[in-house]
């Protein structure tokens, strides 16, 4: 079975919806690290020399090939990604191999059987 790495920044309140999201499609499970902070086109703005920039998440999905394109565009309707700018980022990268996932693919066998 291979595997692609789903790599989600969102704004942290939009991470519960991108990860169910995620899991309605197919994903068995993600890895979300807090207080991710980035700058898109334009700067962040300063009030007195703090940052008034959002919360963001990064959202780690280790997903099946076969699911991955539907749970990438699903993540992004989920994340209001393409609506307006700033909303945050999505992308995937392909995984040489992985370990530690025995008992997802064992569930990913039957749902991709149904996929493909």
């Amino acid at each position: 079975m291979h595997f692609k790495l789903i790599i989600a920044l969102v704004e942290d309140d939009k991470t519960d919806q991108v990860m169910n999201a995620a899991r309605d499609c197919g994903a068995t499970g993600a890895t979300v690290i807090n207080n991710a902070r980035g700058e898109g086109l334009r700067q962040t703005k300063t009030f007195f020399g703090l940052s008034l920039e959002s919360q963001r998440d990064v959202v780690l999905l280790l997903v099946e090939e076969h699911l991955s394109r539907k749970i990438l565009e699903k993540i992004a309707e989920a994340g209001e990604m393409d609506r307006k700018s700033g909303q945050g980022i999505a992308f995937m990268i392909d995984v040489e191999d992985a370990v530690g996932v025995a008992k997802q693919v064992v569930s990913l066998t039957e749902k991709v059987e149904e996929e493909i």
